[in-house]
């Protein structure tokens, strides 16, 4: 069978009120119009075609590099209207599979299904389903024998017809032939003055085409999306099957519905996930690492027994193995910690690399530094790397000890072994094997008398 997809993505979508088209709101991190590319493109069809409407122009840019091609349709009169654009592209010899860019969570088994049970060449296929509240939705209307006549919208069905549990999901199969005989032939009489493409159903009966249902139990996979409470609904059940799949896989969660997974993880075994995770972008971690709650994990590779502990914001960063980081620290795009190295509380850092075995336990800034093995960052340690129109680097040898409340003024060099006198501004390299420090001498005013408010 030659398969080509049709992804209707024109739709207004007014009532997310948003500027961003709807079809590029996320779910997971990533646009809901991406999840159904990526699922379609899975399948291995001949095109993949997406219709757009007035947000053409944000939705091309969004995807410069993808093998699509763009259809345009002009006015907003339905989804009848909408495939009627696509049909000159159209080889008669193909089937078409009809997604919707709003419909984010479809899944491969769902159209893998609705494609084995191709009844042949001539068949329209039709994924259903039986949510429990199809408010909105249209009913399948089945004869006697459970042969499917008809679909009806919500805005068009009686009141018998609205208690029907069993839901036209908007997702069918269908000849090309066939689409090209019957679309340019339905009509737009119904509340909505629109060409719906269930419309062609009752063409499909009365000719003798053999129309057939594919029934999925799991709603949200089949669920669009047109306001931001859906969009939050289908963002939870995203998340908590993720969490699921990650379960099974021997990660230990303190709670699945509270994890929230916006790319990808790779994961060793043994490893303990605290509450409120957030993990962004390409996450790829070792065997045996506690992640603690409220951290943000972003492109972040992470090694063997590695702690890290609450209310960590980590990004674009690699940490080696047996390290321990935060609680409250901040890993900025470029920090590399190497094994056995320790970041403490409320210590950030920037384009760095922290050496084997050293550590910043306390209140710190190390930016655009190169700190070398077994290195001790005091309390309050802060390297001076900006002069307010270039960025300055700082290196540090081996076995360096920083006193606390230093100011390292790069750019500057720490020779091996030095040591830095609490309370310092260094703004000269420090040699190695020696003591280097720099202050005011203390002296106290006498006579000092402690100002007023002149209120007083």
């Amino acid at each position: 069978m030659k398969l080509s997809i049709i992804i209707l993505a024109a739709g207004q979508g007014t009532r997310m009120q948003s500027s961003l088209p709807k079809v590029l709101h996320s779910i997971g991190g990533i646009p809901m119009l991406t999840h159904v590319i990526n699922t379609s493109q899975k399948l291995q069809p001949h095109h993949i075609y997406v219709v757009y409407g007035n947000n053409g122009t944000l939705l091309k840019a969004a995807y410069p590099s993808e093998e699509i091609q763009w259809i345009e349709q002009a006015e907003p009169l339905g989804t009848g209207h909408a495939v009627l654009q696509v049909l000159p592209r159209l080889a008669d010899d193909e089937k078409i599979l009809i997604l919707y860019g709003d419909v984010p969570l479809v899944s491969l088994s769902v159209l893998q299904a609705l494609l084995q049970k191709n009844k042949g060449d001539n068949s329209i296929g039709l994924i259903t389903t039986e949510p429990a509240d199809p408010t909105g939705l249209g009913r399948i209307l089945r004869n006697d024998q459970e042969e499917i006549y008809a679909i009806i919208e919500q805005e068009d069905a009686s009141e018998k017809q609205r208690n029907i549990k069993e839901v036209f999901t908007g997702i069918m199969l269908v000849p090309a032939q066939l689409l090209k005989k019957w679309l340019p032939v339905i009509d737009n009489q119904n509340i909505q003055k629109e060409y719906y493409l269930p419309d062609i159903i009752p063409f499909a009966i009365t000719g003798g085409y053999p129309v057939y249902a594919f029934k999925t139990p799991c709603f949200e996979e089949v669920q669009g999306v047109n306001d931001p409470s859906q969009l939050a609904q289908l963002e939870h059940f995203y998340q908590y099957r993720q969490a699921c799949a990650l379960l099974k896989q021997g990660i230990l969660m303190a709670d699945p519905h509270r994890f929230d997974l916006r790319g990808t993880l790779h994961a060793g075994k043994d490893n303990q996930i605290d509450i409120n995770a957030v993990l962004k972008g390409a996450i790829v971690i070792g065997d045996n690492v506690v992640i603690g709650p409220n951290v943000v994990l972003d492109n972040v590779t992470i090694g063997n027994n590695v702690v890290i502990k609450a209310n960590c914001v980590i990004e674009n960063s690699i940490i080696e193995d047996d390290c321990q980081i935060g609680p409250f620290a901040h890993l900025r795009p470029g920090s590399y910690i190497e094994a056995h190295a320790k970041v403490g509380n409320f210590v950030e850092i920037k384009n760095t690399r922290l050496g084997a075995g050293s550590k910043a336990c306390h209140l710190s800034y190390l930016g655009d530094a190169r700190i070398g093995k077994n290195v001790n960052v005091g309390a309050g340690t802060i390297t001076c790397n900006y002069d307010g129109v270039h960025k300055h680097a700082t290196h540090i040898a081996d076995n360096v000890s920083v006193g606390a409340n230093t100011s390292l003024v790069a750019p500057i060099n720490l020779g091996e072994n030095a040591v830095i006198g609490a309370g310092s501004v260094i703004t000269k390299n420090a040699p190695s094997d020696r003591l280097t420090l720099s202050r005011v001498k203390q002296y106290t005013v006498e006579n000092w008398a402690r100002p007023e408010r002149e209120d007083e």
